[in-house]
């Protein structure tokens, strides 16, 4: 799936100046944007088309507060990065944002030449975790075409174990555990064991994940 070339910088912000402003300085630095007075309308735009970008996102607003959206955000769309903005800034919250993983914290007036830095790490971020995560999903799938046996075989080989040694593991014969063992490496694709590590590790697959 090729990427989308122009994400959008999503405004969260309930005044109305605030937005404008904001938007205006996002504009004239080339960024595509979309503006939104409350958590609730852009959150309901959002999930029907979770577009690349990052999130603006005013901390105080009524109804659905920033950090009840950062909340519900990585439920749904982990990955999209959110910069907060308030005008009540206070260390607490600045803190509390960050550890829940946050970009960055701008306190009103915000630094615009500051702001559009955080901007374009926030996208390049998105971009990064997006790509990383079709990795991610295509090694599951390759995973998921292994046999029972075959991921038994591939978690004793990434241990670093020899053919032989997986064989008196798994009680078979050091011929058919080379069989499984070529059989792995073609499904997963890998080249070498480093490779197989590299692809396990993209899954989360732990040396210890399969049973014996």
């Amino acid at each position: 799936m090729r990427e989308n070339l122009h994400p959008t910088v999503f405004v969260v912000d309930d005044d109305d100046a605030v937005r404008k402003s904001l938007v205006r300085l996002l504009t004239s630095a080339g960024y595509h944007t979309a503006s939104y007075a409350s958590a609730d309308e852009f959150l309901q735009h959002w999930m029907k088309n979770p577009v690349p970008g990052c999130v603006l996102l005013d901390i105080y607003m009524p109804g659905l507060d920033g950090f009840e959206l950062q909340q519900k955000l990585q439920t749904c769309a982990p990955t999209i990065p959110i910069i907060f903005i308030t005008g009540l800034g206070d260390i607490p919250s600045s803190v509390k944002a960050m550890k829940a993983g946050a970009v960055d914290f701008f306190s009103k007036p915000i630094d615009g030449e500051k702001l559009l830095e955080a901007v374009g790490e926030a996208i390049a971020r998105d971009y990064q975790e997006r790509i990383e995560g079709r990795e991610r999903e295509k090694a599951r799938r390759l995973y998921d075409t292994l046999t029972t046996r075959e991921c038994q075989v591939m978690s004793l080989v990434i241990r670093g174990m020899l053919n032989k040694q997986i064989a008196d593991a798994l009680g078979a014969s050091e011929k058919t555990i080379k069989i499984h063992r070529g059989r792995v490496m073609q499904k997963m694709r890998a080249q070498s064991v480093p490779d197989l590590v590299r692809v396990s590790q993209k899954i989360g697959l732990k040396d210890d994940s399969c049973a014996l």
